[in-house]
């Protein structure tokens, strides 16, 4: 028996069962009343909805038929119509039945049959209710090899597709596929469902006429008792009508965050051959153009800006493709009468075909409104939280903030230790629509590695031993809030694909249980590492760090921005003041000019720190600051490399803390591994201490 063949038969053997379990697994939405059958018409499985809508337990419904909840009227007609249905192979129409207190209810239905041999699909509706959508009334499930080709391919994938079974048999799935290099992106998911098990995605699909659907694809890997790859179970669904509503929803919430944004945000409309399809006033105002020259349809992108900006375009448009949004960035724009415009560009994808964008451009003209906000009362900063200065780094992270809070994009945060990254992830936050929802942290590098699983999903009671109670995981946790997970460069190899999944299908299960927990969380990640080196060490997967990095924000160090010192100092002198009971009210001009020359290579961190500690050994109402422990380590701007400074802080705190790893790391305020890391990098040694 060649390979080939003992592949056929093992998945006409093991394939049905076990895609059995996938269907029963998807299908089954909470709110829609679905129904899986034999061909004696026995409920095999119910979804809630159907439990609902008579009014039992699921329990109740398993296991008996459509006659069991008739009208006893109707009784005669339920049997002639499904034999019908078993000759037709689908069917539509309107049942009487009966709920649990025997009162009359009339449902329509529709009856897809032989999803799988000997399974049917049924959908029910209350009669009052309006259409059902399709992706609910019908599954394509299908069989495939390792390589790809169809192994199976039912009467579901019949319908939806429109090739026979025969039509289809033997040839690559990728037929099925729209676009360029369909063979390409089929074997990348079939290769990243082995990986991981199984994957979910929604694409374009075409049927055998050449017309097009966009479906929700769902590919689990088939082993044997080995654990050897035999093939892929398929099921794809009919997104088309759902799709298209949130597209209009998408559309809808853009234009509704144009007009969250400042005053001189106009958001723009860009559809193919980059001609302006639709111009906020604020836009046509910001380049002197009128209502009329615009309707004229003799405006396009080339024409309002310099020709040196077109790669830096391409960049964003490519950026814009692959991950529905672009990182938002400076340009200039020209007016009507010559002059360049400085403006922050941000763009979303609306329709891929055809093309059609919609830009976001910020007039950098205008006064800063957000740096207004900033300043050191706490009473005045309600939105950006502790982020205090005024320098240009900070302003340009404060714009970010500002334009992807309102969204639900996955941010990743990178910067080095110390650098405010939480405080960043607070204040996007607080300025989004979950502010009154819960904001959970998680600091990956500080929970043990074999710990963070169960930290970040839970588990049930039993999961293993000593796990006497069930517990709830950080994803529960910050449902319909956010959750940021700081370090995430520190989350194990071994992990990532269950936190992939968990992000990509918004579902996951607690260890040791069995169901599904769908999740609305918006998440925030950080990181200190180089996560494209690590990705190139095979340290950290590739998809996980594109999935993270839909929208990026670094994280300025503080010797990049000397200005705001002054003011950071003058906050924190404040925050200990009151805290600590002192009335300190000035801070001497050498001092400040000490704190600017030195290089902090702790950050903000290590800058809060030395305040408090100066507030500390301060009596009166003048800072006293320790300023021998900065110059003495030959720190002015010019002096030394950052990598010296760095090493020679570290050497003292370490000569401070006993030379204990543990409480030095503490004293700087970074975990004990990064401690470690750095003094290797440094070539700091035991015999130097």
């Amino acid at each position: 028996m060649t390979n080939q063949t003992a592949t056929s038969t093992w998945l006409a053997i093991h394939g049905p069962p076990q895609i059995e379990l996938l269907l029963r697994a998807l299908v089954f939405h909470r709110a829609v009343p679905i129904l899986l059958t034999d061909t004696q018409g026995t409920n095999l499985d119910v979804s809630a909805g159907a439990a609902k809508l008579l009014g039992l337990p699921r329990r109740d419904v398993v296991g008996r038929g459509l006659e069991d909840f008739s009208h006893p009227a109707f009784k005669p007609v339920v049997s002639e119509l499904w034999r019908e249905f078993l000759q037709d192979s689908q069917q539509h129409g309107r049942l009487e039945m009966v709920d649990a207190r025997g009162a009359a209810l009339e449902v329509r239905y529709s009856a897809r049959g032989d999803v799988l041999p000997g399974r049917h699909l049924l959908v029910l509706q209350n009669a009052n209710e309006s259409t059902m959508p399709s992706w609910v009334q019908d599954c394509a499930v299908m069989l495939l090899n390792p390589d790809g080709n169809v192994e199976a391919w039912y009467s579901g994938a019949e319908r939806m597709y429109g090739y026979l079974r025969d039509e289809s048999v033997g040839l690559p799935i990728s037929h099925c596929y729209q676009g360029n290099d369909p063979e390409d992106r089929v074997a990348e998911e079939l290769e990243r469902a082995s990986g991981e098990g199984h994957i979910g995605l929604e694409c374009w699909q075409v049927r055998r006429d050449g017309s097009r659907f966009w479906a929700s694809i769902v590919t689990m890997v088939l082993r044997d008792e080995n654990g050897q790859p035999q093939g892929f179970a398929r099921l794809v669904r009919d997104f088309t009508d759902r799709h298209e509503a949130d597209e209009k929803l998408r559309y809808h919430r853009a234009l509704v965050q144009a007009r969250k944004q400042l005053a001189a945000t106009a958001p723009t409309i860009t559809g193919q051959f980059d001609q302006l399809e639709e111009a906020d006033d604020a836009f046509l105002n910001m380049l002197g153009y009128t209502r009329r020259e615009f309707q004229a349809g003799d405006l396009h992108w080339g024409e309002l800006q310099p020709a040196e900006y077109y790669g830096l375009d391409d960049l964003a448009d490519e950026e814009t493709l692959r991950y529905g949004v672009c990182t938002p960035y400076e340009k200039e724009l020209i007016h009507r009468d010559g002059s360049r415009i400085p403006v922050l560009i941000s763009t979303s994808l609306l329709k891929l075909v055809p093309y059609r964008w919609i830009t976001f451009v910020q007039d950098l003209r205008q006064p800063d409104e957000l740096h207004d906000l900033i300043t050191l009362e706490p009473s005045a900063t309600p939105n950006f939280g502790e982020i205090v200065g005024g320098s240009a780094a900070i302003r340009k992270v404060q714009r970010l903030i500002n334009v992807v809070a309102p969204t639900d994009a996955t941010v990743l945060i990178m910067g080095e230790t110390g650098t405010g990254k939480e405080l960043i992830a607070r204040a996007i936050h607080r300025l989004s629509s979950r502010a009154d929802k819960p904001f959970v942290t998680l600091n990956c590098a500080a929970i043990p590695t074999g710990l963070l699983e169960s930290e970040l999903f839970g588990y049930e009671r039993g999961a293993f031993t000593g796990a006497l109670a069930q517990k709830i995981g950080r994803f529960e946790m910050a449902n319909q809030g956010t959750l940021f997970l700081d370090e995430v460069g520190d989350i194990p190899l071994e992990l990532q694909p269950k936190l992939l999944r968990a992000l990509q299908e918004r579902t996951f299960e607690r260890l040791g249980g069995t169901r599904s927990i769908a999740i609305d969380v918006r998440l925030i990640a950080a990181t200190n590492r180089n996560l494209l080196q690590m990705m190139g060490e095979k340290q950290f997967r590739s998809d996980l760090y594109y999935r993270l990095k839909v929208f990026p924000i670094t994280s300025p160090p503080l010797r990049e921005r000397p200005d705001d010192i002054p003011e950071l100092a003058k906050h924190f002198t404040r925050t200990y003041s009151a805290k600590l009971g002192r009335k300190i009210e000035k801070i001497p001009e050498d001092t400040l000019r000490a704190l600017v020359e030195y290089r902090w290579p702790g950050n903000i961190r290590e800058l809060e720190n030395f305040i408090e500690r100066a507030v500390i050994l301060s009596g009166g109402s003048v800072l006293r600051a320790p300023l021998a422990e900065i110059r003495g380590t030959g720190s002015t701007l010019g002096s030394s490399s950052l990598e010296q400074v760095e090493r020679d802080h570290i050497l003292r705190v370490l000569r401070e803390n006993g030379n204990v790893v543990t409480a030095s790391a503490l004293a700087l305020g970074i975990p004990r591994t990064t401690l470690n890391a750095l003094m290797i990098k440094l070539g700091i040694h035991r015999k130097d201490l």
